[in-house]
């Protein structure tokens, strides 16, 4: 049996997490795995004594026992939103909008940009956006204002076809993360931040951390007009200035294995993965919705979660737990 330490550092390097935690999960339970595209790592094989099954990384699902029909429905935020509401799970809502022309004559009306201006400005010309079909945390963020709207969608339309616009909600993040109802593990989920070096003002910090990001394919972080007075101030060293906005890992963002405090957000959790039909899922939701300790609502379904805090935490038994569920359902193991 190999270490997760060992095979993310000898020739699996550049492997995709995904991949090395299957190359990991196969030395623990005696099962063959085979890089099948020439060192990359997005395709591989499983095989026990007596079946064998193609998985991939990347871009592709991780779950193989996630059916596709829910996992395509997960994908898409408002589509999700419509299915955990009718089975009576509070959501964020929000409307959807088209960012392009091509295509209008096979959609219904409503949905157009000038119905994203009316919609934003029914909701105080504040609101929190993102693609409707995106993930990582790109290109998610508070927009104030019209014209911050308008250039928004002016910079996601280079990349993205659809945005969800949703009231701008504040409450405690978490992160749950089920196998059918089993919660494998829970996380509060923080932002990010750039950290002071004493000589630089976090003007100079924010366009390092955002360089990093789009070096990743991520959109820049965006800070609103009313913390731009900040921006010229100089941080001590060492001394931390959070990013408000999205707490995506990928962004820079840090995720904290944590406890629930109540089970109303686990329940909650379990019945919208249950509505969607998945298997596996990260269930991201806040708690505390406006300093009430009973609010809770789903702000997503991910139905290809990464497990990158797993090994970040030091817990390869979670990560182990994750792959005998896969390796099971698919038929390369006992159950």
């Amino acid at each position: 049996m190999q270490s997760l330490a060992k095979i993310r550092s000898g020739q699996a390097g550049s492997y995709p997490d995904q991949t090395v935690y299957a190359e990991y999960a196969c030395s623990e339970f005696g099962l063959a795995f085979e890089d099948i595209d020439g060192g990359t790592g997005l395709v591989f094989s499983v095989a026990s004594k007596t079946k064998s099954v193609y998985f991939g990384a990347g871009r592709c699902s991780w779950y193989p026992q996630n059916n596709a029909t829910a996992a395509t429905l997960a994908s898409d935020k408002y589509f999700t939103n419509i299915v955990l509401q009718r089975a009576g799970v509070r959501t964020l809502g929000g409307e959807y909008f088209f960012l392009h022309e091509r295509h209008r004559a096979h959609r219904v009306k409503g949905h157009e940009i000038d119905d994203a201006l009316g919609y934003f400005a029914k909701l105080g010309a504040i609101a929190f956006v993102k693609p409707l079909t995106g993930s990582r945390g790109d290109f998610a963020q508070a927009v104030d204002g019209e014209a911050a709207l308008v250039r928004y969608i002016r910079e996601v339309s280079r990349y993205y076809d659809s945005i969800l616009i949703q009231p701008l909600v504040s409450g405690l993040e978490y992160r749950i993360f089920l196998l059918d109802d089993d919660v494998v593990y829970s996380a509060r989920k923080y932002p990010p931040s750039v950290l002071g070096d004493g000589v630089r003002p976090i003007r100079d910090l924010l366009i390092e951390h955002n360089m990093a990001l789009q070096a990743r394919g991520l959109s820049p972080a965006f800070v609103s007009a009313e913390r731009d007075g900040s921006l010229d101030l100089v941080l001590a060293e060492g001394e931390r200035w959070e990013i408000p906005g999205r707490m995506n890992l990928s962004a820079g963002g840090t995720m904290v294995l944590e406890e629930l405090r109540s089970d109303a957000a686990s329940t909650l959790a379990k019945k919208a993965v249950r509505a969607l039909g998945l298997r596996v899922a990260a269930v991201d939701l806040f708690t505390s919705i406006s300093g009430d300790a009973e609010a809770t609502a789903v702000i997503e379904v991910n139905s290809n979660p990464s497990i990158r805090l797993l090994e970040e935490r030091a817990r390869p038994d979670l990560i182990l737990k994750i792959w005998h569920h896969t390796f099971s359902a698919m038929g390369l193991l006992g159950v």
